[in-house]
């Protein structure tokens, strides 16, 4: 009973920390994107190739990937040109050609919105938040660009690359946490473009890539969404089935490191059950809340995955959620607290909830070097009397 009322004081003060920290959203309880992309009945019924399409929703990435290797460069451009949503967001399809699909799909998406924009039927919030959208596409359609994934549904998702997927030895993958949606993108891309330069610095080489995926419904603000699990437990398939397409497409020289920053290390903790050592070679958490998992044992993505930690900066709000989990509220354990079992390292000047991908802080240099398999430059977070363990114990 003593157990129990502690608990429930600790959900408590979890639901009164988040209040106070930056304020309660529960009006923006979120309703999570889902399912295979928009325009998949007309891709299932399209009979252009004289049989039938994988369907998005059923075939696995390598099924899918095995299928447009069979096919001519002119089929494949047809199918972009005629279902460009469904093959910009098809796992498994080739990069480049969901590059050209989602091209043409941010196109037709930015002429619906300046439609809506213009049309003096609509509400002014209607039209203001259609011109909010086309600005947001007219950035992603800038020349150089490489968009992977885009679903115009609810707030928007967007997958983009940095580098060269066809050339690059080394891959990452940014996963953020709320707020990130295609309004405020921006913020993760520049988590993305931070690593991949000093991927770039440490290893030329290598020729790294990162992509940063918004693939899934982020939680509004500090409320009943970032408090809970469910967005988790709804986008964790879609970044399992991503991490599939992208293992069946790009052949760096390890599985990718995927980078999962606030929010997004529940959504890891929720796939980390399903992960497979094909998938992923590294999972690094940052400025988490909890991962929903008693211990880091809990990770296994095969014998050469290894799961790391962030040390929280002391200006990081984070450090005032419990780290509890109870009826579904708080997210438990957290990976940087010893006895969670994960590698925890260290993050100087790092400042803030958003600072640890900022150039010049040791925590960034760390990732890097994560990346790249550089684990003997690692700096681990300063030793406590319950530490006995280097964090690149067992590494080369």
């Amino acid at each position: 009973m003593r157990r129990f009322k502690r608990a429930l004081t600790a959900c408590a003060l979890v639901l009164a920390t988040v209040a106070g920290t930056v304020g309660w959203a529960a009006g923006e309880v979120q309703a999570a994107v889902t399912g295979p992309p928009p325009g998949t009945a007309a891709w299932t019924a399209d009979q252009v190739l004289g049989r039938r399409l994988p369907d998005p929703a059923s075939a696995a990435p390598a099924q899918v990937a095995r299928f447009f290797t069979g096919l001519t460069a002119a089929q494949r451009t047809a199918l972009a040109a005629r279902h460009p949503l469904v093959v910009g967001g098809l796992d498994g399809a080739p990069p480049e050609l969901r590059y050209t699909a989602n091209t043409r799909a941010l196109t037709v998406e930015r002429a619906r919105e300046l439609a809506r924009a213009a049309d003096p039927g609509q509400p002014e919030d209607v039209r203001r938040q259609a011109r909010a959208r086309a600005t947001a596409y007219d950035g992603l359609l800038a020349p150089g660009r490489h968009v992977l994934a885009f679903d115009p549904r609810g707030r928007g998702q967007v997958a983009e690359v940095y580098g060269d997927l066809r050339t690059a030895r080394r891959v990452a993958v940014v996963v953020p946490g709320s707020d990130t949606d295609l309004a405020s993108y921006d913020a993760a891309a520049v988590m993305a473009r931070n690593l991949r330069a000093e991927m770039t610095r440490l290893a030329p080489a290598d020729h790294p890539a990162v992509i940063v995926w918004v693939g899934y419904t982020t939680p509004v603000g500090v409320g009943w969404d970032a408090a809970t699990g469910h967005l988790a437990e709804e986008g964790a398939p879609r970044l399992l089935r991503f991490l599939d397409g992208l293992a069946a497409t790009t052949h760096p020289v390890t599985p990718a490191s995927v980078f999962c920053h606030s929010y997004g290390s529940v959504l890891c903790g929720a796939a980390a059950h399903r992960l497979t050592g094909r998938q992923v070679s590294d999972l690094v958490v940052a400025a988490s809340p909890g991962m929903r998992l008693g211990h880091a044992g809990q990770v296994r993505v095969g014998a050469r995955a290894r799961l790391w930690a962030t040390a929280r900066d002391a200006t990081d709000w984070i450090r005032r959620i419990p780290p509890v989990e109870l009826f579904g509220v708080g997210h438990g354990a957290d990976p940087a607290d010893p006895d969670f079992g994960a590698r925890v390292v260290a993050s100087d000047r790092a400042e803030g909830h958003t600072g640890y991908f900022t150039p010049g802080t040791a925590s960034l240099r760390n990732y890097a070097d994560i990346a790249v398999g550089h684990y003997g430059a690692v700096t681990c977070a300063h030793p406590t009397p319950d530490t006995t363990e280097d964090c690149r114990h067992g590494l080369h």
